[in-house]
């Protein structure tokens, strides 16, 4: 395979030291400014991203990644306002001293500035970028990857530790500007835009990404491949027979529902169905 990162692809182990690691997903409930927030203490929203987070954490999941799902529908990276990462920074910082756990960040949509912000002040140890290199047509329009921009402000932070996981074929969107570039070829952009893991996807939150699709990612590059969606009990075994992590939110919430509370006894469950899987990697 030709070299084209000078990245040595131990992400994973490094991060959460083991090779093979679960992801817990916290779906920040809607912080003020956003359209879906109606008036709800600012307690009451970090003690639901606390509730959630010891659910994940006392099941047997690895690490966690924050993010702000509750702020339907997102913004464009230029339009989200200085509130947003505020109170996300706040939310990770009682996770972060509540928990010590790895953590990661993701601002949406496709906002690596701030999530480099909010890392650097909690010190995260990643940040999650839908779109990172190329561009794509998402729910929120035209997004570009800002991944120069982003990397200069990392720089700048001294923020070089942060690492950055990426998706190779964002969900929630049309790839027809880059119709002509494979998924490989995309997986290959990503590492020469010096990413540290490369996420495959499904087709929205909630949608797995099929193992074709995890193969052709992982036979792309030498990096960390996760899965960011639609990763269940039913299927996580195979999923880790390819890839070295999953990010895994809606299978482990009441309903199986994204904005739902997460429930112990289901991410009980999961990790017990990940276990040989896990076992089998170490």
């Amino acid at each position: 395979m030709q070299t084209i990162s000078s990245n040595d692809g131990s992400a994973i182990r490094d991060i959460f030291g083991r090779p093979k690691a679960l992801i817990g997903m916290i779906h920040c409930p809607p912080f003020p400014g956003s359209p879906r927030y109606r008036g709800e203490s600012m307690q009451a929203i970090y003690d639901a991203c606390l509730n959630d987070a010891e659910a994940l954490l006392q099941g047997g999941m690895h690490g966690l990644i924050i993010e702000n799902h509750g702020d339907v529908p997102f913004a464009k990276p230029e339009d989200i306002g200085p509130e947003t990462t505020g109170f996300l920074a706040v939310a990770a910082d009682r996770i972060r001293r509540e928990f010590d756990v790895p953590m990661g960040v993701n601002v949406l949509a496709n906002a690596p500035i701030p999530a480099f912000a909010v890392a650097r002040a909690v010190d995260a140890a990643f940040i999650r970028v839908n779109q990172w290199a190329n561009a794509y047509v998402a729910n929120e329009g035209f997004m570009e990857g800002r991944a120069a921009e982003a990397m200069r402000y990392r720089s700048a932070l001294r923020g070089e530790g942060i690492r950055v996981f990426a998706d190779a074929h964002v969900k929630h969107g049309s790839h027809a500007i880059v119709a002509d570039r494979s998924v490989p070829e995309l997986t290959r952009d990503l590492a020469f835009f010096d990413v540290d893991g490369v996420i495959a996807t499904g087709q929205r939150t909630g949608n797995s990404a099929t193992l074709e699709e995890i193969e052709e990612v992982a036979g792309a590059t030498d990096l960390p491949v996760l899965v960011g969606s639609g990763v269940t009990a039913d299927n996580v075994v195979a999923i880790l027979g390819v890839a070295d992590a999953v990010i895994v939110a809606s299978s482990l919430k009441d309903g199986g529902v994204w904005w739902n509370p997460v429930e112990a006894d289901r991410v009980r469950a999961f990790v017990d169905a990940a276990r040989p899987a896990l076992e089998a990697g170490s």
